[in-house]
């Protein structure tokens, strides 16, 4: 059985699941300077990572059996073309949580205490410079309290701060007063039609000056011209950013050198324990599906 990974870097976590791959399994990384569907002819699994497995990768795979996803979000899969062949969609849900916490917790503190002024004033030999702000007392909204969510709750109140929840379905007058209620906002929702551009000019325009704002989900939750908007009109205290609009990001766009603006090239899950989990369960489902056994975590 081969396996192909289809994602950018990540390797690490390749070495962990071929080390728990049964006898005769393979697992290759997808060369990225071809396309991914002249790839997959003899590939019976493929690990999509932020690669989209779109139709035409689909019907280029014939050997196909199993599209295991070596995270939680799935949106970037054809799930039509995959049910038309019956090949089912696995994900690996809970095996990185922590380690997006913590990283929207670093996010967090890092526009608290202004990291990137902080390093400028280091390299120019400057004391006690930037100012910077405490984060107890402070209230933190999260968007998603699944287990990333729950989680950097759980730190948050660790830090004396309080926390409140945009619940799903809520109204336009419970989103304005959760905006206003909040002095940071942390997102930790999957990418779908409701949750597209969420963050969008309202939302921007009822966040009280000043509120710091975290992105651990998907790039675009965020409308990206509203929040160059609200850094241009000085409303936004500093964002962090660890999922992008493009993945791999443009290093160059004009946004990433915004002194408020805190960018980690999506490596929110990316810790050693994290990858030890999700090998777990990749090479799980590969013993499951070699053994005609049940799939765990199967969404489609």
């Amino acid at each position: 059985m081969r396996l192909l990974f289809c994602g950018s870097g990540w390797l690490p976590v390749v070495d962990q699941i071929a080390a728990r791959l049964p006898d005769g399994t393979t697992i290759a990384t997808w060369d990225r300077r071809g396309p991914l569907a002249s790839a997959v002819a003899e590939i019976d699994v493929l690990l999509p990572s932020n690669a989209a497995i779109t139709p035409d990768v689909i019907a280029a795979a014939p050997r196909l059996r199993l599209i295991q996803q070596p995270a939680a979000g799935t949106e970037r899969i054809d799930r039509a073309a995959a049910a038309a062949r019956a090949i089912p969609i696995c994900n690996a849900p809970g095996a990185n949580h922590v380690a997006v916490a913590e990283a929207a917790l670093f996010l967090l503190l890092s526009l608290a205490r202004r990291a990137p002024l902080a390093a400028r004033a280091f390299a120019d030999r400057q004391i006690g410079a930037p100012l910077g702000i405490e984060l107890a007392g402070k209230t933190l909204g999260v968007i998603g309290m699944g287990r990333a969510g729950t989680a950097i709750a759980e730190r948050a109140r660790g830090l004396a701060m309080t926390v409140i929840e945009l619940g799903r379905g809520a109204t336009r007058d419970e989103r304005r007063d959760f905006f206003a209620a909040s002095h940071a906002v942390t997102i930790h929702c999957p990418l779908t039609p409701e949750t597209r551009g969420l963050i969008d000019a309202a939302a921007f325009a009822a966040m009280r000056p000043g509120c710091l704002l975290v992105n651990c989900a998907r790039g675009a939750v965020i409308d990206r011209a509203a929040l160059a908007a609200a850094l241009a009109s000085d409303r936004l205290g500093g964002v962090g950013l660890d999922v992008h609009w493009d993945e791999p990001p443009d290093p160059a766009d004009p946004i990433y050198a915004d002194p408020r603006v805190v960018a980690l090239p999506h490596i929110g899950g990316s810790t050693i324990e994290a990858f030890a989990r999700i090998a777990e369960v990749v090479s799980d489902n590969v013993r499951r599906l070699t053994a005609n056994e049940p799939l765990r975590h199967r969404v489609a």
